[in-house]
C-alpha cells in the first residue's frame, strides 16, 4: 500500500510543476479576458471565483494523471497500441473539465449557460490536454537531442581513438627466414601483392610510392594484417587498404580498383566484390 501511493506522489510530483503552470495560466487568461464575467459578484469575490476554475483545471489533472499514469506523449518506439490510452486520457480530461465548468459557472457564478459559453468552455478544456502533449513532445526530442549527443561525443572519442591508434600503429613484416624485415606505419601501407614466392608490398614514403619484395607468401600477411579493418582481400593475389582507394571502376563485368598517384589497376574478383563494395 505504501510503495503504491508513494508512486502515486512521485507521478503527481514529476507533473505538479506543469500543472500549476496551465492552471495559472487559465487563471490570468478567464481573469483579462472574462470569457464569462461573473456580473453577481464583486472584484475580490470576483477573484476567488476564477481562482476556482484554475482549481477545477489543476484537481482534474492530477486525476487524470493518476487514472491514466502513463506519460501522455508516448516514446514512439514503442507499442502502437499505447497510443490509445494516450486520446483517451485527453478526451477523458477535456470532458471532466468541460463538465466541471459548466456547473461551476451555472450555480457558483450565476452565469446563465448558453451554447455560445459552452463553445467557449470546451474551447478552455482543451488547451491543458494541447498543453501537456507539447510538454511531453519537447522534453521527448530534449532526451532524444542528448541521447544522440552522448552518442555522438562516445563515437567521436572512440574515431579519435582508434585515427590516434591507427597513425601510430606499427607494423613489421618479415621473410619466411626472418633475414629481412620491413617496418612500416599503418597508414603507410597502400597494398600488398603476391609475386610468385615473394609478396610485393607497397607503401608510401612522404609522396611517393616504394615497393619492395619480401620473401613471404599472401597467407602470411593476411593473417597478420587481420586485426585491422581497413585491409581487405580484394583478389587472390591482392590486399588492399581501402583507405588509399581512389574508386572502384567496372567494365566488361571485370571490376577493378584505382589508387590516387599510382599508376596501376589492382584487379578485384568477384569472389570479393561485394566484400570490396561494403567496405567501400
Amino acid at each position: 500500500m505504501n510503495t503504491k501511493l508513494n508512486n502515486w506522489l512521485q507521478l503527481v510530483k514529476s507533473e505538479a510543476k506543469l500543472f500549476l503552470w496551465i492552471s495559472v495560466g487559465i487563471f490570468l487568461f478567464i481573469l483579462f479576458f472574462q470569457p464569462f464575467p461573473p456580473d453577481a459578484f464583486d472584484f475580490n469575490n470576483r477573484l476567488l471565483f476564477i481562482a476556482g476554475l484554475g482549481a477545477i483545471v489543476f484537481v482534474f489533472m492530477v486525476l487524470t494523471k493518476t487514472l491514466f499514469p502513463h506519460e501522455q506523449y508516448p516514446d514512439r518506439s514503442k507499442e502502437q497500441h499505447q497510443h490509445f490510452p494516450v486520446f483517451m486520457s485527453s478526451i477523458i480530461l477535456i470532458i471532466l473539465i468541460s463538465v466541471a465548468f459548466a456547473f461551476y459557472i451555472r450555480y457558483v457564478g450565476a452565469v446563465k449557460i448558453t451554447f455560445f459559453i459552452m463553445f467557449k468552455v470546451v474551447l478552455i478544456a482543451i488547451v491543458p490536454p494541447i498543453v501537456i502533449k507539447l510538454h511531453h513532445t519537447f522534453r521527448e526530442l530534449k532526451q532524444q537531442n542528448e541521447n544522440l549527443q552522448s552518442a555522438f561525443q562516445s563515437n567521436h572519442q572512440q574515431i579519435e581513438k582508434l585515427k590516434e591508434d591507427y597513425l601510430n600503429k606499427t607494423i613489421i613484416f618479415n621473410s619466411e627466414n626472418n633475414t629481412e624485415s620491413l617496418s612500416l606505419l599503418l597508414f603507410e601501407l597502400v597494398l600488398i601483392k603476391s609475386a610468385d614466392n615473394y609478396v610485393e608490398i607497397v607503401f608510401k614514403d612522404g609522396e611517393q610510392y616504394v615497393k619492395k619484395l619480401l620473401r613471404n607468401t599472401m597467407k602470411n600477411i593476411e593473417l597478420q594484417l587481420q586485426p585491422y579493418s581497413n585491409f581487405i582481400r580484394c583478389h587472390r593475389i591482392s590486399i588492399i587498404n581501402i583507405h588509399h582507394i581512389h574508386r572502384l571502376e567496372a567494365k566488361n563485368q571485370n571490376h577493378w580498383i584505382t589508387i590516387m598517384g599510382l599508376d596501376e589497376q589492382i584487379p578485384v574478383s568477384r569472389q570479393y566484390l561485394q566484400k570490396v563494395k561494403e567496405a567501400l
